[in-house]
């Protein structure tokens, strides 16, 4: 099974921008759309349809703003939408879809680059999500958490991890929580198949054009799965040279 995690930072524009005809030469069975900005009516859906995928989405209340997708070509068994946690899922950032013994979260964390305020919801934010995972786990083991973390784990993770210390996405709080996360029972797949593997981001900033050609990026998008799924892991992979956004595909390819 492969899964890809992409935030479009606009399915509209990324389709514009080549998406549909690179899904159509790049096989995906689970395709994970973080920031849709759109609601299933602002585009046609057919598009993926016809490629055979079930489409799950949640859009955010709040036109053109967050929204997650799932496009899977296997009926999920269950789709969840939300964790029950008003803010959240105000701006419709988690669904749930199980697929047999699998259960894929597609998730978009909240970035906290807009001030104070932002910032200290992306800390309650990550408590809830973190917390309602733990309660998943009991019920459905076999997770695979892929998303938009907005967070760059450690400094092999971003080009710049000196000038960015004080930089949301890198703050030490948000590395503190990724690191106490995995090690509640998180594997980061693409670290675990790459543990030394450097100069491989997701994201890139679009101040400066020159920035992606520089790949002078950060690592903030994860495909993580709950450590009982390691054995699962075939590889796990980041596609760069795939342009419709700001970020870029990940992969996970598993058995």
């Amino acid at each position: 099974m492969r899964i890809v995690s992409y935030n479009v930072n606009g399915i509209r524009a990324a389709i514009k921008k080549g998406l549909i005809d690179w899904l159509q030469t790049y096989p995906v069975d689970v395709f994970c759309v973080q920031e849709t900005k759109a609601t299933p009516n602002d585009i046609d859906l057919s598009l993926f349809t016809n490629m055979g995928y079930h489409v799950a989405w949640y859009p955010a209340q709040k036109k053109g703003y967050s929204g997650v997708a799932v496009f899977s070509k296997q009926k999920p068994n269950k789709i969840e939408y939300g964790t029950g946690h008003e803010m959240s899922d105000f701006e419709g950032r988690v669904i749930r879809v199980d697929m047999g013994d699998i259960t894929i979260i597609n998730a978009y964390f909240p970035s906290g680059t807009s001030g104070d305020e932002r910032q200290n919801y992306k800390y309650q934010w990550l408590n809830e999500i973190q917390s309602w995972l733990h309660e998943l786990q009991k019920e459905r083991p076999q997770i695979i958490l892929a998303g938009d973390y907005n967070i760059a784990h450690r400094e092999i993770d971003i080009h710049d991890p000196k000038g960015n210390k004080k930089s949301s996405g890198f703050l030490p709080e948000e590395r503190d929580w990724m690191e106490q996360f995995l090690a509640t029972g998180w594997t980061d797949s693409f670290r675990f198949k790459n543990p030394q593997s450097t100069g491989a981001y997701s994201w890139w900033s679009q101040r400066f054009p020159s920035v992606r050609l520089q790949n002078k990026g950060w690592r903030i998008d994860y495909l993580c799965t709950t450590q009982i799924m390691e054995k699962r892991i075939v590889s796990a992979s980041i596609l760069p040279l795939v342009k419709h956004s700001d970020h870029c595909p990940i992969v996970l390819e598993i058995k």
